[in-house]
C-alpha cells in the first residue's frame, strides 16, 4: 500500500463537471435580456475567444494587470461578439450575470464516485487539498457542492501566480502541507498538466481516464496510474 499523507486534487472535469455546455448557458443568460443567440454558436465562439485569451493573457493574466473577473468578462463580451451581439453595456451585464452564476451548485455536476471515493480517502487518514487552474470563485463552487469540507486547502493558479504544468504550484502545495514529494500523490484528468507535472516534483500522480477515443499518453502511462474511474482510486493505492 502506498504510504500517503497528502492525496490532491485537479477539480474541473476530475471532481466536477460542467452540467450542460457552455453555449446554453450563455444563451440562457441572454434570453433573459431577450438577446436570442444559438448556444452551438455561442459554443464554438466561446471555445475561440477562451483560446485567444489565455494565449495572449495566461493564468486571467495576473501578470499583466487584469483580475480574474476582468479576465471572464472579456471572454464573455468576445464569446457574444463573435457571435454577432455587440452593444457593450448589455455584454457587460450579461458577464456580470455569468461571472456569479457559474459559482451556482446548479451549474455543476460530480463525476461518477467523486463524493465516495472522497470520503473513503477521509476514513483512510489520508489529508487532501485541491490543486487546480482555477479563479478565486473555486472555493465557492466547491462549498456549494458540498465539497469543500473535505480539503485542507484550495490552491488556485490565480492563488499561487502559477498555473499548472508549472512546477511551482505543486511545491507551493506541499510546502504549505509539510508533506515530502514522495509521501503525496496527484488526481488528474490531463496528462501534462496534472499526470506528468507532479511527477516532475516527485509526486505519485494518477490518469483520470475520460471516455472517447484512446490518447497518445496512454502508451506513456504504466497501466496502474490509469483510472477507469474514480471508485478505481482507493484499490490502486492500496495495491501500491
Amino acid at each position: 500500500m502506498l504510504r500517503l499523507r497528502l492525496l490532491t486534487w485537479d477539480v474541473k472535469d476530475t471532481l466536477l463537471q460542467l452540467r450542460h455546455p457552455v453555449g446554453e448557458n450563455y444563451s440562457a443568460a441572454a434570453r433573459v435580456h431577450e438577446v436570442h443567440v444559438q448556444p452551438e454558436a455561442l459554443n464554438k465562439s466561446f471555445h475561440q475567444a477562451y483560446k485567444a485569451q489565455s494565449k495572449h493573457f495566461p493564468n486571467y493574466g495576473l501578470n499583466q494587470g487584469l483580475s480574474s473577473k476582468q479576465w471572464w468578462t472579456d471572454v464573455v463580451k468576445q464569446t457574444f461578439i463573435l457571435a454577432g451581439v455587440h452593444e457593450d453595456r448589455l455584454l457587460t451585464t450579461i458577464a456580470e450575470s455569468l461571472y456569479q452564476e457559474f459559482c451556482s451548485a446548479q451549474n455543476w455536476e460530480l463525476l461518477p464516485g467523486a463524493r465516495e471515493t472522497l470520503r473513503q480517502c477521509h476514513q483512510l487518514g489520508i489529508r487532501m487539498a485541491v490543486i487546480s487552474n482555477f479563479d478565486k470563485r473555486l472555493e465557492k463552487i466547491l462549498s456549494h457542492c458540498n465539497l469543500r469540507h473535505h480539503f485542507e486547502f484550495v490552491l488556485t493558479s490565480e492563488e499561487a501566480g502559477f498555473a499548472k504544468p508549472d512546477q511551482r504550484i505543486f511545491q507551493k502545495a506541499l510546502h504549505i502541507s509539510g508533506v515530502a514529494p514522495h509521501q503525496a500523490a496527484h488526481v488528474g484528468d490531463n496528462y501534462v498538466r496534472d499526470y506528468r507535472a507532479a511527477r516532475g516534483v516527485g509526486m505519485h500522480s494518477f490518469l483520470l481516464r475520460r471516455a472517447g477515443p484512446a490518447n497518445n499518453w496512454e502508451l506513456e502511462v504504466p497501466k496502474q496510474h490509469v483510472l477507469p474511474s474514480l471508485t478505481h482510486l482507493l484499490s490502486v493505492i492500496e495495491k501500491g
